[in-house]
């Protein structure tokens, strides 16, 4: 199967299941049964045929080629298999609205717009080990931070007194509320690993001591974010919109972290 091919169906697949979800969903109908196993089988061979795209795109022979639509990619296919794997004991479903989506324009970024940034030329073990952990982190706080929109939509509209039958479809309110912060405090807890490994590590990891980089501030910035939240969560029962709030910000802080240097350094810049 050539490239060209492969994204093609890579993508159309990812936009398939989010499709079927958002229309099941706007008609208030919870998908169960053969059709909810249908849409998982066509996510599962989307995130397949996503990881053979990604071994091409990213292990070259001068070493990981984690370019900013690559990484974008990567990141991409880390959430929607934590999606996939989630939903197979949660009922999370819902959250392939989005997910799946941005799954599919990720593997058409990526594909349109290659990138080369080579991060090393031999992986380490250790460097292997870290980016799993980051990937898993970064993960579990996207799945939390499409969570809380959904949550956040939830919640206005039981405000206004009007339920569509896309939010009549969706769980209880506090089911929504608590499995985000589940989903939140497994994210947090890799996120710290993330942090830990990085920071105690970094020369055996990139070849290079550690410094406070623009990404590291604003990972740490990210974290204190989530450890208050998940801290006034447990001790005074923080939750609602302002939790919803905290979230989202923690989550835009870590985007940036990434992301936003990223861009800069390798689309504006040109380093």
């Amino acid at each position: 199967m050539n490239d060209s091919l492969l994204n093609c169906l890579t993508a159309s697949l990812y936009a398939v299941a989010g499709l079927v979800l958002w229309r099941r969903l706007l008609r208030g109908k919870i998908s169960t049964g053969a059709m909810r196993y249908t849409i998982i089988a066509v996510g599962l061979t989307a995130v397949f045929l996503h990881a053979l795209i990604l071994r091409g795109d990213l292990w070259l022979e001068a070493g990981l080629n984690l370019a900013f639509t690559n990484a974008a990619s990567l990141i991409a296919w880390a959430v929607a298999v934590l999606f996939l794997l989630t939903t197979l004991c949660k009922r999370i479903d819902n959250l392939g609205i989005v997910i799946m989506p941005l799954a599919a324009l990720a593997v058409v970024a990526a594909w349109i717009w290659p990138g080369a940034h080579v991060l090393s030329p031999k992986g380490t073990t250790a460097q292997a080990t870290h980016i799993i952990i980051s990937l898993l982190a970064y993960g579990l706080l996207s799945l939390t931070a499409v969570q809380s929109l959904l949550l956040l939509a939830q919640e206005g509209q039981l405000k206004q007194r009007h339920f569509s039958a896309f939010m009549r479809a969706l769980p209880p309110l506090q089911t929504m509320e608590r499995l985000m912060f589940q989903l939140m405090g497994l994210g947090f807890v890799l996120l710290t690993l993330t942090l830990i490994s990085g920071a105690f590590f970094s020369e055996q990891l990139f070849g290079q001591p550690f410094r406070f980089t623009h990404h590291v501030i604003l990972s740490v910035f990210a974290w204190i974010v989530f450890a208050a939240l998940l801290l006034g969560h447990w001790r005074f029962g923080w939750r609602g919109r302002p939790a919803i709030r905290w979230t989202l910000g923690g989550f835009a802080l870590l985007l940036l972290a990434y992301f936003g240097t990223k861009l800069v350094l390798e689309l504006i810049l040109g380093r």
